[in-house]
């Protein structure tokens, strides 16, 4: 068994949503500070919170919700990538991969967010590299800002580019001193009754003679 690299978010009271979105909270319903045999809470958090994983309902009205996802699509084989630019992942980015070979794509970019920072111009993907992503087949690809499009889009084309090539998206996962190279990804959702999206416990798993 490999190395495992935790690409979670630390999720508080400080941890940065989308701004307007809600923020996490937590309430003691039963405190052994008071007498009580256990400590047991309540928490509230938007289900984008920190790492997470959308569900085609978040931006496609009719589209399949989390609890009707392929689970196949979070956990396997991917590489992880360094970004070449600031603004977007662009096609060149791919550069030098062979799509085919490659099932899920993890995006490092220049300048991600911290666990409780927020930035108005975070790096997106781009609509070409998004389709690109679909028609070479991948299951996943994923990024450690919080959206495959950018903050302004009210269309979410990158979105929409990925499902309609049927590929997974996980978001706002740490890759701050992930070397670029072959891992294994566990990033399971939670199953969520019609839900659009979910929080995830995301790692990286070192694989034994990999070539990176």
């Amino acid at each position: 068994m490999g190395e495992i690299i935790d690409i979670s978010r630390l999720v508080s009271e400080e941890t940065s949503v989308w701004p307007g979105d809600t923020a996490f909270s937590r309430t003691w319903v039963m405190s052994m500070a008071d007498g009580c045999a256990c400590n047991t809470s309540t928490i509230t958090l938007s289900a984008h919170t920190g790492a997470h994983t959308d569900a085609p309902s978040h931006f496609v009205d009719d589209g399949p919700t989390l609890d009707q996802v392929e689970l196949g699509n979070y956990i396997g084989p991917c590489r992880v990538v360094h970004a070449k630019h600031r603004d977007a992942i662009r096609l060149d980015d791919l550069d030098g991969l062979d799509l085919a070979e490659e099932e899920r794509l993890l995006f490092r970019t220049l300048e991600p967010p911290t666990d409780n920072t927020w930035d108005d111009g975070f790096t997106h993907v781009s609509v070409e590299a998004a389709r690109a992503a679909a028609d070479g087949g991948l299951k996943l690809i994923g990024i450690d800002t919080p959206s495959m499009d950018p903050m302004t889009s009210k269309t979410l084309d990158a979105h929409k580019a990925l499902f309609e090539g049927g590929v997974a998206i996980l978001e706002s996962v740490d890759l701050s001193g992930v070397d670029e190279g072959r891992y294994e990804l566990i990033a399971l959702p939670l199953k969520i009754s019609g839900g659009d999206s979910s929080p995830v416990r995301a790692i990286l798993r070192t694989l034994d003679g990999a070539t990176r």
